[in-house]
């Protein structure tokens, strides 16, 4: 399966999530754009709909989880991203060198995004919206879709869905919908378990706070993509700043999982390059404890298994046994290997 041309099996796809950090700023955008950019991260994300698609407007009290004074649809107002804003910050990513996405939380934001992502992000409280779901499988793109508050069986139907509205390449990330998400609530082990059960690439959305203990423990268990917030400064207004990573941070987790990618390898057990002279040199080998004559029988006094530091080596130390009891073809000096071809 490929993104915007990467292979997901070669190499982990890396998210940067803007969401709404912009904070209604063009200019800003584009710095966050800079920003993952500069970090190494694969894709930036931004968040597209429009409130009116989202909430009713009598959504309660002032006081909200997001706890500044607004109804959640007053504050999802405030967090629009303008459509025109669309085909500018994908052409700002194509000249910086980073592909542009954006989750679609509607139809018509669906339809906006068309001509400009590669790829369609499905957010996690969006996963069990089946009319949304069939709605972005016509589109004919790679569908990642986050899993957070939800059971296993609702992904389960999620998947059928998009299956039967011949969606072919999905990716699921393992998401916990919290924000942020306490270390110990990271239940990290379910990348593993949606790619056991669906057979599809996975990954994670992280929201811990941490930049790279939860992203680096799924790219161990295979994860194809790693998603995580940022933002330019945790201190700005709004509500997705405060558990978001800063630049520095984010700049720290791709290295992390570039360099957690090394550290995998290929699981092919062998002597490695990086072996080969410790492999010659501290490898036991047999080798001769005392000078032994041509015609000699050896024996134990003779003979032991020891390391070849810079001297010839002799047999493999199974073949001790075998040695014990025979004859020396040859003139052995101490210290020397004693070989196979050695003995009569």
């Amino acid at each position: 399966m490929k993104i915007a041309g990467k292979d997901l099996s070669e190499e982990t796809f890396v998210i940067a999530e803007a969401g709404s950090n912009h904070n209604g700023s063009l200019e800003t955008a584009k710095e966050l754009i800079d920003a993952a950019s500069d970090a190494g991260a694969d894709a930036v994300k931004f968040q597209t709909f429009r409130a009116e698609n989202l909430y009713v407007e009598e959504t309660g009290e002032k006081e909200t989880y997001f706890d500044n004074g607004q109804s959640l649809y007053e504050t999802m107002e405030s967090m629009e991203m303008p459509y025109d804003w669309i085909p500018e910050l994908h052409q700002y990513c194509e000249d910086s060198g980073i592909v542009f996405l954006s989750t679609p939380f509607d139809e018509r934001s669906a339809d906006e995004l068309d001509d400009f992502v590669p790829a369609y992000k499905i957010a996690s409280y969006t996963l069990s919206h089946h009319p949304f779901l069939r709605h972005v499988a016509e589109k004919d793109k790679p569908i990642i879709m986050s899993t957070g508050a939800h059971e296993l069986d609702e992904v389960r139907e999620a998947v059928e869905v998009l299956r039967e509205a011949d969606a072919e390449d999905v990716v699921l990330l393992h998401c916990v919908a919290s924000y942020p998400t306490p270390i110990e609530s990271a239940n990290v082990r379910a990348v593993k378990t949606l790619q056991d059960e669906f057979g599809v690439p996975t990954g994670l959305s992280d929201h811990t706070l941490d930049p790279t203990v939860a992203p680096s423990a799924a790219v161990a268990l295979g994860a194809s993509v790693v998603e995580k917030h940022f933002t330019l400064d945790k201190s700005m207004e709004g509500p997705d700043h405060e558990f978001a990573l800063e630049p520095d941070e984010l700049d720290e987790m791709v290295s992390t999982i570039r360099k957690t990618e090394k550290a995998l390898g290929s699981g092919i057990v062998e002597v490695l390059d990086a072996e080969e002279e410790l492999h010659e040199i501290a490898r036991r080998r047999i080798h001769a404890v005392r000078g032994i004559k041509e015609g000699q029988t050896i024996s134990e006094e003779d003979i032991a298994v020891l390391r070849s530091g810079q001297r010839s080596r002799g047999a493999k130390p199974k073949f001790y046994e075998d040695l014990i009891g025979t004859r020396a073809k040859r003139s052995i000096n101490q210290g020397d290997g004693v070989s196979l071809k050695d003995i009569y």
